[in-house]
């Protein structure tokens, strides 16, 4: 009996080591993965902080993308990161102080030299500027002469002859100003006047301006439509962000003043075109006007010319029409190369009966589409059917420009007409010509 004790005491013992060492054993694989965790936690918050850390470092070795700020009558409007309690109607004396000014007698005036608006070329452009930017130099006046300085007193007094005052379009003021603290360039469009009178019924226009930065053309920006006046005053502020004091020297302005019609494209008055090259304006707000001068209207000759393919079906009862591609298209403005794309409308007895378009093609004068488009015919034969071809400029935030039209049918002059007797004549035959557009 006293063996047998010591034996079942001995088991006993070694069970309960065993269930000791095994409690341990669990004690210790909570630690070690809690040691572990705490490990990846702080690896991961290091790491996303080396990675915000190189973010913002890259951000801020490159240039701020370009923004502007829509002031409508002279209310400010401000992202949230670039809140101030200055307004740029407010002006900073002391910092004007210490910007370094050109110096007053900068200018040399030629008397012979004058333009019809009385103002003088400047002689100090850059000679990087653009050749067809530099005879236009707009009217400058100082900060010191700002207050005194009415628009009526910046008309030119200069007489213009009869013939000379018929073509007058009217006259545009606007102002210009650099915020160095928040780099942003300032641009309002005051007012127009003298414009004239595009609605023959009512001898009145509706009125609105566009303007461009050129000559990269990153911003389109327009004004509201005043109705039924000639004397539009707009007061509209558009505040430009990221644009560097440096980059204003290579810039320039480009507005175009239109009138509004519910009906058909609006009327081009005339445009303003402003170099920024040589205007200092460390000095503060710059007002200026300048007189509005008749667009360059492009000449028929020169519209390009469209490649087109047809093909009639007349087992199918249907048109195939390919644009393939275009050349020689003008520039749509003095800002550069038009973006065009070609809007295609078919016509059965002169009313559409379906539309396509093709993609836009950016800042080229040679575009080449190779778009495809089907049309079913909706009666047989195409003696009252015909195609209509509009090539045309997009413009982002606008109503886009129409750079030239063709026009494919029976009843079609010249290459036109020619094309669409030989599809008739031999269907199922893809047939394909060069076309030169015409007028819009």
């Amino acid at each position: 009996m006293g063996i047998n004790g010591r034996c079942h005491e001995d088991a006993r013992t070694d069970t309960t080591d065993e269930h000791q060492q095994q409690s341990s054993r669990e004690d210790e694989i909570p630690t070690v993965v809690g040691i572990f965790s705490a490990f990846g936690l702080v690896f991961t918050v290091s790491l996303f902080a080396w990675i915000c850390c190189q973010r913002k470092s890259s951000k801020s070795n490159k240039t701020p993308p370009y923004k502007f700020v829509h002031v409508l009558k002279g209310v400010d409007i401000y992202p949230e990161n670039l809140n101030s309690k200055k307004k740029f109607g407010a002006d900073d004396k002391n910092e004007i102080k210490n910007k370094s000014a050109l110096p007053k007698n900068s200018l040399h005036l030629n008397l012979e030299k004058r333009d019809l608006n009385g103002n003088f070329p400047k002689t100090n452009l850059k000679a990087g500027s653009p050749s067809d930017l530099e005879n236009v130099t707009p009217k400058q006046v100082s900060e010191g002469e700002k207050e005194a300085v009415s628009p009526d007193s910046l008309k030119s007094s200069t007489s213009l002859t009869s013939e000379e005052k018929q073509e007058k379009l009217g006259t545009l003021f606007f102002s210009l100003e650099y915020n160095f603290e928040k780099k942003a360039f300032v641009v309002n469009i005051k007012e127009a006047r003298g414009l004239p009178a595009m609605d023959e019924q009512s001898m009145t226009s509706d009125p609105y301006i566009k303007m461009t930065i050129l000559p990269e053309k990153k911003h389109k920006v327009k004004t509201r439509v005043l109705r039924k006046t000639l004397d539009p005053a707009f007061d509209e502020t558009f505040t430009f962000y990221g644009i560097l004091y440096t980059q204003i020297q290579e810039l320039a302005l480009h507005f175009t003043i239109l009138s509004f019609d519910r009906f058909s494209r609006d009327d081009i008055i005339g445009e303003v075109l402003i170099p920024l090259a040589g205007i200092e304006l460390s000095d503060g707000k710059m007002l200026m006007n300048r007189e509005i001068i008749k667009r360059n209207v492009r000449k028929s000759s020169g519209r390009g010319e469209l490649l087109i393919s047809l093909c009639y079906q007349s087992t199918t009862n249907t048109l195939t029409v390919v644009v393939l591609k275009a050349r020689h298209l003008p520039k749509s403005d003095v800002s550069g190369l038009s973006d065009p794309y070609v809007k295609v409308n078919l016509y059965h007895a002169k009313k559409r009966i379906s539309k396509k378009k093709t993609h836009v093609k950016k800042c080229t004068p040679n575009a080449v589409f190779n778009e495809l488009f089907v049309f079913d015919i909706p009666c047989e034969g195409l003696e009252e059917i015909s195609v209509e071809f509009l090539v045309l400029d997009s413009e982002r935030g606008s109503r886009n420009e129409v750079i030239g039209r063709l026009v494919l049918g029976a009843a079609a002059e010249g290459t036109g007409g020619e094309h669409w007797k030989e599809i008739c004549d031999y269907p199922r035959r893809q047939i394909a010509k060069w076309h030169m557009l015409c007028d819009g």
